[in-house]
């Protein structure tokens, strides 16, 4: 109910205005920009999970779009076929064997599990960015994420207010969502009969 009463009063809202006034090329600018300063984590992340082809993919993306690409700003890196081997920590922690645990609701963060959980709060600090940036530089770019995920949320916009607004029960609605969204991110397999609900009885 917290997220989705921001999601009303403040997400939206501002999404709505973003859309309207933010050009997509600068919108697509800020959002490769905060996946660039994601970058050295997630080659901690496939090195950690012994994902050395990954590793090398992401460090030549960081590479060419810092440079030609201009920051991050533009994905030159794509337009040579370079294209991204996404890894984070709670990826990793499956790597390792580690189970999904419980669904989460997370305040702000929304969907989550507890091995998700973990994740975050480790590539918080996993980052070299954060150790090599200032302060200054460190605050800026955590406003260029406030900004991209207003850009998702705009961009996202129908697949959103579905969930969330025109579904009969949205929390179910956004943990089935984001359950089998990040079991495909992970590779498991999605057959109906292999899928468990471990909440759907709480719902019959």
């Amino acid at each position: 109910d917290l997220n989705k009463g921001l999601d009303r009063i403040l997400l939206k809202p501002v999404s709505n205005v973003y859309s309207e006034i933010v050009p997509d090329v600068v919108g697509v600018g800020i959002s490769n920009f905060s996946k660039f300063l994601d970058l050295p984590g997630e080659v901690v992340n496939n090195v950690l999970q012994f994902d050395l082809g990954g590793a090398a993919k992401n460090t030549a993306r960081f590479v060419i779009n810092g440079t030609v690409g201009v920051l991050g700003l533009y994905d030159a890196a794509s337009e040579v076929g370079i294209y991204p081997s996404p890894a984070d920590f709670g990826q990793t922690l499956h790597v390792w064997g580690v189970g999904e645990g419980a669904y989460l609701e997370l305040p702000v963060v929304g969907g989550s599990t507890g091995r998700d959980t973990t994740g975050i709060v480790v590539d918080a600090f996993l980052n070299p960015m954060s150790l090599v940036l200032t302060e200054n530089w460190r605050l800026a770019g955590s406003g260029v994420k406030t900004v991209a995920l207003i850009g998702d949320r705009a961009r996202f916009a129908t697949t959103v207010d579905l969930v969330l607004y025109e579904s009969a029960d949205s929390y179910s609605q956004s943990r089935l969502f984001y359950l089998q969204s990040r079991r495909h991110e992970l590779g498991m397999r999605l057959e109906e009969e292999d899928y468990y609900d471990p909440y759907e009885d709480l719902y019959e």
